[in-house]
């Protein structure tokens, strides 16, 4: 009686939660990205775009997204971050193509490039595939409340510890 009552309670659980989801009409899970997303300099020749966005499903209690974009597989011993937007308003539920420097109410950190910004794929020649997370983060506030001039590795703390929920797609990139 127990095991039924417990695997009824279950089952109704399941159909009542949702996990955030994140989807691209430009990028797609596991597959290479167009050069139009690829950086313009470092030896690349791209249209350094950002690209169109998606996401639903955010947790109740969500006040805010951030979006970012890293290369875990960069050569530093620390991974390259490619875009970091915070503070994007909770009504905010997709970004067009190119929409970096344009996010209403969003305020966008230095990439690892040194630009403010979205910074395209550029791995280096030679060095093989990369892979790019493009993650929307759920958060509980309307802004992280960081430092001026954080660096990413402490954005990128702040989101971790904080985040209701995240959703990542991965894309790939090689420079041949």
């Amino acid at each position: 009686m127990k095991t039924t009552l417990l695997v009824a309670l279950l089952a109704a659980t399941s159909f009542t939660s949702s996990a955030m989801t994140l989807t691209s009409q430009d990028i797609q899970e596991g597959s290479r990205m167009a050069n139009t997303f690829a950086y313009n300099g470092f030896g690349c020749t791209g249209d350094n775009l950002s690209p169109q966005l998606s996401w639903s499903d955010a947790p109740e209690g969500t006040k805010s997204f951030a979006i970012t974009a890293f290369d875990p597989d960069a050569p530093t011993g620390s991974g390259w971050w490619h875009w970091v937007a915070l503070d994007v308003p909770a009504s905010t539920l997709s970004v067009k193509r190119g929409a970096s420097g344009d996010i209403k109410g969003a305020k966008e950190m230095s990439n690892d490039y040194g630009a403010t910004g979205f910074g395209g794929a550029c791995p280096p020649k030679g060095h093989g595939m990369h892979r790019y997370q493009f993650t929307v983060w759920a958060l509980p506030t309307e802004t992280l409340g960081l430092p001026e001039k954080p660096s990413n590795a402490l954005i990128g703390y702040m989101l971790n510890s904080s985040a209701l929920d995240k959703a990542t797609l991965t894309a790939t990139f090689v420079t041949e």
